[in-house]
């Protein structure tokens, strides 16, 4: 059985650790700050053997080499980015796979948001960990990549079975659904979901993790495919384009 522990991290990050009871593995996804992962892992007991990096930018990695020194754990990243990557040591591409105890991860290509981001999957777990690729309501930026790429590779996490449990990094959600109804003001499900997303927000209540199948029904990222989204964005017939324009909209929101 899997704990997953989150916490905030910096202004806006979550911090995850992810805890294997039967082998008592406990793997870093990502590392915002080094010293409060540390500090998160020692007030559970638990020793952090590995870090999974899903990209570059410094609020995923730049807390690398403090908990290694700490540690020593092994640092796992993208095989795109290994120059990127401090303390890199095992280089994953998609469709590579790791053992957390005895459950297999697998390792998804999401590039776009950078040109070698990826993802793990744990199909037993039901759960993913996507980094800056997807987010409640959202996604992220196209930094490095192009929207045909960032469609491509939310279309693999669109593949992935609609119960699992998505582990975002950011708090971005109730920005993202004042957005989200802009484009898609007549979807009821994404009104709900927006709703809800505030009353949370008022409580102090995370947002994250999500459920897959919610974000399939309300957000407009994974909806490109959608023929009415798709007239309103006046794109019919093609989801690059209608995402290219969503996000175009996002970005000047």
């Amino acid at each position: 059985m899997l704990d997953i522990h989150q916490f905030p991290c910096l202004n806006d990050n979550y911090g995850f650790l992810v805890h294997d009871r039967e082998s008592g593995m406990t793997v870093a996804i990502d590392t915002p700050d080094g010293a409060k992962y540390l500090e998160e892992a020692k007030s559970l007991g638990w020793t952090i053997d590995a870090i999974w990096n899903t990209h570059w930018h410094p609020d995923h990695a730049g807390g690398n080499l403090k908990i290694k020194d700490e540690t020593g754990c092994r640092i796992i990243g993208p095989a795109g980015e290994a120059q990127k990557i401090p303390g890199i040591e095992d280089q994953m591409r998609g469709g590579d796979t790791l053992k957390l105890g005895e459950l297999t991860v697998k390792v998804i290509d999401v590039p776009g948001h950078t040109l070698g981001h990826i993802a793990y999957y744990i199909p037993d777990a039901k759960v993913a960990f996507v980094g800056d690729a997807l987010f409640a309501l959202g996604c992220g930026r196209v930094f490095e990549g192009d929207p045909k790429m960032m469609w491509s590779s939310l279309s693999r996490l669109k593949d992935l079975p609609p119960e699992t449990k998505i582990y975002c990094a950011h708090e971005y959600t109730a920005a993202n659904a004042r957005f989200a109804v802009t484009v898609d003001p007549d979807n009821a499900k994404l009104a709900a979901y927006a709703e809800d997303v505030k009353l949370k927000r008022q409580r102090g209540d995370w947002t994250v993790p999500t459920i897959l199948s919610r974000e399939l029904e309300a957000n407009p990222f994974l909806r490109a495919d959608d023929p009415a989204l798709q007239a309103a964005m006046g794109h019919p017939g093609d989801p690059v384009s209608t995402f290219a324009e969503i996000r175009q909209r996002k970005d000047n929101f």
